[in-house]
C-alpha cells in the first residue's frame, strides 16, 4: 500500500516583531553541534533530578517522551531542509510555526491503553511533548516555508530567496605590481 505525504500546516505568528537577523549565518554543521550540545546537557540534568537517588534510572516501563527528537539540517542550492524523525506520531499532533525570526516545531504524543480480562485489569497512560526552535537565515523566504509528514518523518523546506540562489561569482586573483 503506497502512503502519500501529508502536508502539515505552517503558521505565522504576525503579533511578534521579527528582530534583525545576525549579519552572517553560521555554518549549518556548527549550528547543529551547538544545538546537540544544549540538548545533551538538558538530558543529563534531567536524569539528575533532586528527587532521585544517585545512580537511579527511569523505570523501564516509562514511555514518556523526555527529549526532543534528533533533527538533520541540510543546505541545498535552492533551499534548506530540516528533517525530524517522529515515529508513532500523527501529523495532527505536530505544529510548525514561523515566529520571532525562526521556526518552532512542537509535538505531543499521548497513549492510553486499557485491557480487561477475566483475571486482570490493565490501565496505562503515557504522554510526552517536545519543542525545538531554529533561527532562520536571512536568505530564507519565510512566506514559502512548507512542512510535510510521511512515514513518521517531518520535512520542513525553507526555500531561499531568489537572490540567494544565484551561482557564486568567481573573482580572478591578480598578482600585485
Amino acid at each position: 500500500m503506497a502512503e502519500t505525504a501529508t502536508k502539515v500546516p505552517v503558521t505565522s505568528d504576525k503579533k511578534v516583531s521579527t528582530p534583525a537577523a545576525p549579519a552572517a549565518w553560521p555554518s549549518i554543521e556548527s549550528l547543529r553541534k551547538e544545538i546537540d550540545q544544549v540538548f545533551e546537557q538538558f538530558g543529563r540534568s534531567f536524569w539528575r533530578s533532586p528527587f532521585r537517588a544517585a545512580g537511579e534510572f527511569e523505570p523501564f516501563w516509562s514511555s514518556k517522551l523526555t527529549t526532543a527528537p534528533a533533527v538533520d539540517i541540510a543546505e541545498g542550492e535552492k533551499a534548506y531542509e530540516v528533517t525530524a524523525e517522529l515515529p508513532g506520531m500523527d501529523e495532527k499532533n505536530i505544529e510548525v510555526k514561523v515566529v520571532d525570526g525562526g521556526i518552532t516545531i512542537k509535538g505531543e504524543k499521548k497513549d492510553e491503553r486499557e485491557e480487561k480480562k477475566k483475571d486482570y485489569y490493565l490501565s496505562e497512560r503515557s504522554y510526552g511533548s517536545f519543542e525545538r526552535y531554529f533561527r532562520l537565515p536571512e536568505n530564507v523566504d519565510a512566506d514559502k516555508i512548507e512542512a510535510n509528514f510521511k512515514n513518521g518523518v517531518l520535512t520542513v523546506t525553507l526555500p531561499k530567496k531568489a537572490e540567494a540562489q544565484k551561482p557564486a561569482k568567481k573573482i580572478e586573483v591578480k598578482a600585485a605590481a
